[in-house]
Formats: C-alpha cells, sequence, structure tokens
C-alpha cells in the first residue's frame, strides 16, 4: 500500500487484565499513539469478559460495542434507562461511555470488539460486510477480519485471516475488499469531527 499502515494479529497482542479480574483487553491501537486510558482521543481494543462486572465509566467518550464469540451479555444501567441484549454477533451497538453499566453474561465467557471516540471531536462509523466493497474515505479506517480470508487491494495487496487488522491513521488510498470466497470484516471509519 503507499500510504503508510500498521498491521496486527490481535492474538499477538499481550491481555492486560482488568483490576476487577473479570476479564482482559488487548489494545489493538491509539490515538494520539502515546495517548493513556484518560487522554486518548479515539481507541480501538478487543475484550473477553469471563464473569458478571462492571464497565469503566467514560465521561465524554461515545463508545461501539460489537459481540464476536460468545452468547453475549446483557448491559444495564444502574438508572434502568440502558438495558441492552448483546446477543447477536457483529451487530454494533452504541451508546455513552459516561453511564455506568454492569455486564451480566448470558452463558459464558465472550469476546467483543470496542470503539471509543472522543465526543465532538472524532465520530465513529462501524459497519460489518460479508461481500466485496470499496471503503468510502476517513480520516482514520479500520479493517478487522472476524471470519474466513479477506483480500486487501490497492497499490499492492494485503491477506487478512481471523482477528488479524489493517490501520491506517490518515486519508488511506483507494482500495477494494475482497472475501475469499466468504468472511465477515468488521470496517471502522472515523471521521474529525470539524463542526463550529
Amino acid at each position: 500500500m503507499s500510504s503508510p499502515l500498521e498491521r496486527f494479529d490481535l492474538r499477538r497482542i499481550a491481555p492486560q487484565p482488568w483490576k476487577n479480574g473479570a476479564g482482559i483487553t488487548r489494545e489493538i491501537a491509539v490515538g494520539p499513539k502515546d495517548a493513556g486510558a484518560g487522554d486518548f482521543d479515539w481507541r480501538f481494543s478487543m475484550a473477553e469478559v469471563e464473569r458478571d462486572a462492571p464497565f469503566s465509566a467514560f465521561a465524554g467518550i461515545d463508545r461501539s460495542i460489537v459481540l464476536l464469540r460468545g452468547a453475549g451479555m446483557r448491559l444495564r444501567s444502574n438508572g434502568g434507562e440502558l438495558d441492552h441484549r448483546l446477543d447477536h454477533a457483529l451487530v454494533p451497538f452504541r451508546f455513552g461511555g459516561e453511564t455506568p453499566l454492569s455486564a451480566t453474561l448470558l452463558d459464558g465467557a465472550s469476546s467483543d470488539f470496542n470503539v471509543m471516540t472522543r465526543r465532538s471531536a472524532w465520530t465513529a462509523d462501524v459497519t460489518v460486510h460479508h461481500s466485496a466493497f470499496e471503503p468510502a474515505s476517513a480520516d482514520v479506517t479500520l479493517l478487522l477480519c472476524s471470519e474466513g480470508e479477506w483480500l486487501v487491494s490497492g497499490s499492492s495487496s494485503e491477506t487478512l485471516g481471523p482477528m488479524q487488522a489493517l490501520l491506517w491513521r490518515e486519508l488511506p488510498p483507494r482500495i477494494s475488499v475482497t472475501p475469499q470466497p466468504t468472511g465477515a470484516l468488521l470496517l471502522v471509519r472515523l471521521c474529525h469531527d470539524r463542526s463550529p
């Protein structure tokens, strides 16, 4: 590819255990690159939830979560204004990060993909694809293979297998993405919020 990109194999990212012992997180990427847990603009990660636990609250952050493996979980806010069953794989769900939530597993451990963006600075679009497509341009683009194998073609070619990802931190070149022959792939497009 002519534009700088980063390649990840999520299985090789060192897991970070949760303080409450209920699961682990694998941080895929964060922007800026040197940002910490409290000052990131955006963050991509995968979590493995092993038992019922509260979700950490992130004020001023918009979140999208996608179930990857397992039966899923029920997400409930302390005040009851949010009550959502995350039990369909590869269906993105958005919510405000400041909402205190408790996660109750439905039938054993589950893994999920998470996108966090700082509100009023970035907007995120998370979609799932099962057939060939050409991603629309964005300021940051992530392709994550969930199932099968995918060919990413541009000025050169890359192949993605399960739990492998490609990241562009700037406008990527024109690319096309094709399953070989079937699969599921997550596309995350982040755009700067340029509203006055």
